[in-house]
């Protein structure tokens, strides 16, 4: 805590309730009234706009309505504020509110009073854009080098740059590799914008560069190949910041001092102007806003910093010059010139304190008040004990189940509603009561929550609507997750264990047209396209080879299971690839031979732990019927009124417990192998499944059929595993559709019933018997549910199947 507190010039609360952020406080002559002096401009959230000409809170006798010069509601949102020269032909100052669709450009004026009530401002509206994408902060400066008047440049939340001259639209670009919006700043000196991507990396852009870049709006997919003259938008520089950054700030005091200064959330960053370090603080706080505001000597800049704790710090690059208390944790700090002071710093918190402060010396320190050396009146205490003690009988005796309220409620409710509304996600024909959504990914995937109740609140015109209760409906949608969730971008390796090789009837294609745009931004290592590699989660790498002279395609791994997902991902962005292009005629296939070998060590690695499960779990039924018995003849003997001996039946307890607990952290162990076991066997499932279907060109229809038999189970269970549940769909499937003759399918249909399944001995059955599916499958067995019905069956068969008469 420091010594000092930052002496309260001027201070203000604004509203009730109310949210403000970085963006929402500016400084400036806005009104322009030739003095030079500053008015503070705030927005808030919730469409409030306050402009104040601060004075002394001990001179002022006129209170907040002496200062405050103009207030007015909007109905949307205020994001940011900034003063500036936004309108042509004209050195005046304006005023530019950039709401979440729409950005604002006013004039503020004022005209002299002739009576008590003072001098009047209003608020015109000299221009609007209306935006077509929801924004999230703005800058502005004279881009292009043009001087006399600033342009704007407003940042969507989809990752869009808008470019607005005066009244008139400029140009639109998204950012590469854009995920989540983050701060931006225009550079003067060098005609850049600055801003820190989703990589958590400071990445420069040049205004010319931007102005030839493709155009947004003809290329709406970063996937789709340039259908106009535009260059690709590359960033001029980048540098790494590991982190995310609260702010960035280009200050422009002499031609001695000019750096580019980044807040991160635990450095504080200031570098040249090509993007190399200059210096570096590292921070022992949480900051939560900063300003450079001056420069004392050459090549050095002073700064304000808040933090969390509620402290302003003042800097000299990385050296701490003066440290004072706030009353709050401040999002965002200006320094204002009023007639009676200059150099006030201005800040604000996220509830609406607005604070206008200067650095003093006077120290506030606390002092005990005097203590009454009187005598005490023990009539008067003895009264006093009295009558407690009558109000605490009182308490005791009272039944009451409720505490009694007060005439005042302890608790308020403030309902605000919000003029935007949402588009619709979930539609209804009819009105839908106690609606639950469930969100289900498979492992090693999680959510973090996996139910919502969607409660009926809402607001519904009763004419016409009709309640249909106690019909219960399920409703089921299907979405796939991006690939950049489990892998990350790696270098491809040369020697691997395992290779699949898919072919084309298209010439190669770059992989990283393939496999880049908003997932994968970073640069691959082959500049041709010819190589590309993946890095999962699990260590595991998968590299994709293209041919440079023929159509194929080469995944290679030293994990087998993991090639799933990157084979399916060359598959089906190949087929969107080539259906963008217009080509109806692509074709992929599998040459073989089947890896079943590699997808039968997946099988017996789960098998293996299945078989260790059941074993500790028959050693812990052993082991909890010993101790039990164990327990019975050692409370047989203490009940006993002349005990025997023991005979070491305690000793023979504590180890039979020591051993329970080891085989019951041994049986979790495996067991949290056996579930990673299965992920894998899974994965490896879906990859021979997928390699089926392009190896005999199954229909969708067929390439189901095949996924539900060889993945008959979600996960294990105790009563039911992976390999019987397996080895029975297999085995109707040879019996059935796959059969050699119609004999043996009809045969198949008079067989009700069958054994019950349960674990195996071993895999040799089950292996042998997807080998025989995979060859019938390659001498054109057909896969169908329907060819069952068409099957002749012979009358000894129908005698059989016929139930007892």
């Amino acid at each position: 805590m420091s010594l000092f507190k930052a002496r309260d010039w001027w201070s203000a609360a604004l509203g009730e309730g109310e949210e403000f952020d970085q963006g929402c406080l500016c400084v400036g002559d806005v009104d322009n009234s030739g003095s030079g002096h500053d008015k503070v401009v705030v927005g808030s959230y919730m469409g409030m706009l306050r402009i104040f000409s601060p004075h002394n809170s001990k001179s002022s006798e006129g209170g907040l309505a002496d200062v405050q010069l103009l207030e007015v509601q909007f109905q949307n949102a205020i994001i940011q504020v900034e003063v500036g020269k936004f309108v042509s032909c004209s050195e005046l100052l304006h005023l530019a509110v950039l709401h979440p669709r729409k950005l604002s450009v006013y004039s503020v004026s004022g005209t002299a009073g002739n009576v008590e009530h003072g001098d009047q401002y209003q608020l015109k509206l000299v221009y609007e854009h209306n935006l077509q994408r929801t924004a999230c902060n703005m800058t502005y400066g004279t881009f292009g080098g043009v001087t006399g008047h600033h342009s704007l440049c407003i940042q969507s939340m989809d990752g869009m740059l808008m470019f607005f001259e005066q009244d008139s639209y400029s140009f639109g670009r998204f950012l590469p590799g854009f995920l989540l919006p983050g701060p931006l700043v225009y550079n003067p000196r060098t005609d850049t914008f600055l801003t820190v991507s989703s990589a958590r990396q400071l990445e420069c852009y040049k205004y010319e560069t931007l102005a030839v870049a493709t155009d947004a709006e003809s290329r709406q997919d970063p996937d789709l190949p340039l259908k106009t003259g535009g260059k690709r938008l590359m960033p001029d520089w980048s540098l790494v910041l590991g982190e995310h950054a609260l702010d960035i700030s280009v200050p422009f005091f002499s031609h001695s001092s000019f750096h580019i200064f980044v807040l991160g959330e635990r450095n504080l960053y200031c570098l040249r102007d090509n993007g190399q370090i200059r210096l570096m603080k590292k921070l022992e706080f949480n900051p939560s806003c900063f300003l450079p505001y001056t420069s004392v000597t050459d090549g050095t800049t002073n700064l304000l910093l808040g933090n969390h704790t509620n402290m302003l710090l003042v800097y000299q690059d990385v050296t701490l010059k003066w440290a004072a208390q706030l009353p709050f944790v401040p999002v965002a700090l200006r320094v204002a010139n009023f007639p009676e002071l200059k150099g006030v710093v201005v800040s604000l918190s996220s509830d609406g304190h607005l604070l206008c402060s200067y650095m003093g010396t006077d120290p506030s320190f606390f002092s005990t008040p005097k203590v009454d050396a009187r005598e005490a009146d023990y009539e008067q205490v003895d009264a006093e004990m009295k009558k407690l003690q009558k109000f605490i009988r009182e308490a005791s005796r009272t039944q009451d189940i409720l505490p009694k309220t007060d005439a005042e409620e302890d608790m308020s409710v403030k309902v605000s509603v919000f003029p935007n509304m949402d588009s619709p996600s979930v539609h209804a024909t009819r009105v839908v009561q106690a609606s639950k959504m469930t969100v289900t990914v498979q492992p090693p995937l999680a959510v973090t929550q996996d139910q919502f109740l969607l409660e009926p609140m809402g607001i519904f015109l009763f004419e016409h609507v009709y309640i249909f209760s106690g019909v219960p409906r399920v409703l089921q949608s299907r979405f796939s997750l991006p690939l950049a969730l489990v892998c990350v971008q790696s270098s491809p390796a040369k020697t691997t264990k395992f290779k699949i090789t898919v072919d084309t009837n298209q010439p190669p294609v770059d992989l990283n047209s393939i496999f880049k745009g908003n997932e994968f931004s970073a640069q691959s290592e082959d500049k041709d396209g010819n190589s590309l590699a993946f890095q999962f989660l699990s260590g595991a790498v998968v590299t994709v080879l293209a041919s440079k002279t023929s159509q194929r395609y080469r995944i290679q791994s030293d994990s087998f299971e993991n090639m799933w997902l990157v084979v399916k991902e060359l598959v089906q962005r190949f087929d969107q690839h080539f259906s963008k292009l217009g080509i109806k005629d692509f074709k992929k296939s599998f040459s073989g031979p089947m890896p079943l070998q590699e997808y039968f060590l997946a099988v017996d690695h789960h098998f293996q732990l299945r078989v260790s499960a059941q074993q500790y779990q028959d050693l812990l039924s052993e082991r909890a019927i010993q101790f039990r018995a164990i327990q019975r003849r050692l409370l047989t003997r203490f009940k006993d009124k002349t005990p025997a001996p023991l005979q070491n039946l305690d000793t023979l307890l504590d180890a039979t417990y020591s051993q329970v607990i080891s085989l019951a952290e041994a049986a979790e162990e495996n067991q949290a192998l056996l579930q990673e076991a299965f992920v894998q066997l899974r994965s490896s499932t879906h990859l021979l499944v997928l390699l089926l279907s392009l190896w005999q060109n199954l229909t969708p229809d067929q390439t189901s059929i095949l996924e539900a038999t060889l993945l008959p189970l979600l996960q294990d269970t105790p009563q039911l595993g992976w390999e019987e549940s397996c080895d029975a769909a297999v085995s109707h499937l040879l019996r059935s559709c796959l059969s050699r003759s119609p004999k043996d399918q009809a045969t198949s249909l008079a067989q009700t019933g069958g054994p019950v399944l349960g674990l195996p001995r071993d895999t040799v059955r089950l292996k042998k018997h997807i080998t025989l599916l995979c060859d019938r499958i390659a001498k054109g067995g057909r896969l169908t549910l329907a060819s069952e019905a068409n099957v002749q069956v012979p009358a000894q068969v129908q005698n059989l199947a016929a139930p007892g008469e």
